[in-house]
């Protein structure tokens, strides 16, 4: 199991990893952040990226995330 950080940007234009650092991943996710959708499409744009099963370990009403890799 892996853990990432993830700083996360709703009602962007694309789904897209914007900017990568040693310990924080920006990524602009389409979805709007409201009724859960932003949180449901970083979990599926994670999942095709790293080809595993991410879970939000904290931060679901936050902007930073905590996301577990298995």
């Amino acid at each position: 199991m892996r853990r990432i950080e993830v700083k996360v940007k709703a009602n962007a234009k694309k789904t897209e990893i914007l900017k990568e650092t040693e310990n924080l991943l920006h990524i602009a996710v389409k979805a709007k952040a409201k009724e859960d959708e932003a949180n449901k499409e970083l979990i599926r744009f994670l999942a095709k990226h790293y080809k595993c099963r991410p879970i939000i370990k904290s931060g679901l009403r936050s902007k930073i995330k905590i996301i577990e890799l298995s």
